[in-house]
């Protein structure tokens, strides 16, 4: 007897900033679709950890992880990857005032600034996330 199947998971931890009641968003070479600047943590990492390094990493912000707080954690089909894969962001927001402008860097093509209208140009996490920043009047 075969054990019923099961859908791989792909972890990653985000950093939501909000400015100007819209969200930072990054796009990928190569990608279709915007997500928050993040990605699967290291061993050994925490999740804000993960976050933080992505940060500075994707768009030159540095953070401190200590300074970061759990914002939402969202399930939901992951993008360019084998159908039934799944992702579980793990988000995070920060107290820390915005000094630096955000600007693409490593492997990130564009960046932006969303609100819930650019929803269909976002991964399908990051949809969800739209619909939970405006629901926490964050964004408009």
């Amino acid at each position: 007897m075969t054990s019923p199947s099961t859908s791989a998971v792909v972890v990653a931890a985000a950093w939501v900033c909000v400015r100007d009641r819209r969200v930072l968003v990054v796009r990928a070479e190569g990608s279709d679709a915007f997500y928050l600047p993040g990605g699967k943590p290291e061993p050994g990492e925490t999740h804000a950890e993960a976050a933080a390094r992505e940060s500075l990493e994707e768009v030159g912000i540095p953070l401190d992880p200590s300074s970061l707080h759990p914002f939402v954690t969202i399930d939901a089909e992951a993008h360019n990857r084998p159908a039934g894969t799944r992702v579980r962001l793990i988000t995070f927001t920060s107290d820390e005032a915005l000094t630096a402008e955000p600007e693409p860097a490593s492997e990130i093509a564009e960046l932006a600034w969303f609100t819930t209208a650019d929803a269909a140009r976002c991964a399908p996490a990051i949809q969800l996330l739209l619909t939970e920043l405006r629901a926490a009047t964050l964004i408009d």
